[in-house]
């Protein structure tokens, strides 16, 4: 048991060493614009999510009210009636 304690501890210091050099060398002594550039990049993939689902949300709109045939904005030219017209009479 105490090898495979060791073999895991030994690979998370390496995982930990790998992350610390590759921040160094991207990084260097600028730890502050380290985390300013994260929450930056976060905030700006967000904006970018939610402006692809509200743009699927409106085209999911527009294809399905184009396949059920109905307008989403009403109708703008009123559909005839089929009611029997009947001649005006005239007042005597």
């Amino acid at each position: 048991m105490a090898a495979q304690d060791y073999d895991s501890q030994l690979l998370e210091s390496v995982s930990v060493r790998r992350r610390r050099l590759r921040d160094a060398v991207l990084f260097g002594a600028q730890r502050q614009r380290r985390s300013v550039d994260e929450r930056l990049g976060k905030v700006f993939a967000g904006i970018v999510v939610a402006a692809v689902l509200c743009a699927g949300c409106v085209g999911w709109s527009f294809v399905s009210h184009r396949v059920m045939g109905k307008s989403p904005y009403g109708n703008s030219v009123p559909s005839p009636s089929p009611s029997v017209s009947t001649p005006p009479t005239a007042a005597r």
